[in-house]
Formats: C-alpha cells, sequence, structure tokens
C-alpha cells in the first residue's frame, strides 16, 4: 500500500523588526551649472523702433532679386489668371503649370517682358482638370512657385 503524503508549503512575511533601513546619503559633491560665455543679443521687440539685422539682410536681398511676385489672382481659378509682378531688367519670361508631380501640364508664356510692374493675363487650357497645380514663374535665372487650384 502506498501512503500519498501532500507537503504544502506556505509563503512566509519577512519580519520587519529585525532590519534596519539605512536613509540614503545626500549628494553634496555636485559640479555647479556650467555658465556659458557667449555673445548673444536679447530680443528687442520691432514696436520699439529696433529693426533686427536680420531683416536689414533679408529687406536688401529682396531688392537684388530680378523677378518679385507680387500677386496671383483670382485663386481658385476658373478660365483665366493674373499674375502681378515686377522685373528689374528686360528679360525672358516663362510662365508654366505644373501638376503636383512635377510634370509640365502647359505653357502660359515664354516671352521676352520689359522692366518695370505689370500684370499679365492668360486663358487657361481647357485640358486642365479640376485640382492643385503649380504655377512656376521664370525670368532670367530666377524662378518662383506658386500654389493654386483649379476649378
Amino acid at each position: 500500500m502506498v501512503a500519498l503524503t501532500s507537503s504544502v508549503v506556505f509563503a512566509q512575511k519577512i519580519d520587519t523588526s529585525r532590519l534596519s533601513i539605512k536613509p540614503k546619503a545626500k549628494i553634496t559633491n555636485r559640479t555647479p551649472t556650467p555658465v556659458l560665455k557667449t555673445n548673444i543679443q536679447p530680443y528687442r521687440p520691432a514696436t520699439m523702433g529696433y529693426i533686427p539685422t536680420t531683416t536689414v539682410a533679408i529687406n536688401a536681398a529682396k531688392r537684388n532679386k530680378l523677378l518679385v511676385v507680387l500677386k496671383i489672382y483670382p485663386n481658385p481659378l476658373t478660365d483665366q489668371i493674373n499674375i502681378n509682378l515686377r522685373l528689374e531688367k528686360e528679360t525672358p519670361f516663362t510662365v508654366k503649370i505644373t501638376d503636383i508631380l512635377g510634370n509640365d501640364v502647359a505653357t502660359l508664356a515664354n516671352e521676352r517682358a520689359a522692366a518695370g510692374e505689370q500684370t499679365k493675363t492668360y486663358a487657361i487650357p481647357n485640358k486642365l482638370n479640376t485640382g492643385i497645380y503649380y504655377l512656376k514663374i521664370i525670368a532670367g535665372g530666377e524662378q518662383i512657385v506658386k500654389k493654386i487650384s483649379v476649378l
């Protein structure tokens, strides 16, 4: 005859009365926060007559541009587009419409344009489907790309 005995093991709780918990020691040997010695100018708002030097540099760069597009209207467009622009000197001038992938869809102008501010009006080809396109304006070596919507 075989006697089956079962042994049951119960988990016991640790007796914490005999343990001594030591408090953590304070760290006193910390290195001081580094101090940066730089020549950074403090921010001054433009309302006090202060003009940051970067703004002056940007305005000077805009004055040296050959092509400045002032306005493109109407946007979204249906049958025609008006481009108000300024050219610093007489130069070859091209206006193209490209799709989102960058493929040329239509060439609106490829001419020599006179210097000065002018408004050009172009008819939009009927082959353009409704959607988002890019208007690429090239004068001399400069190129400006604007997003347009065709209805």
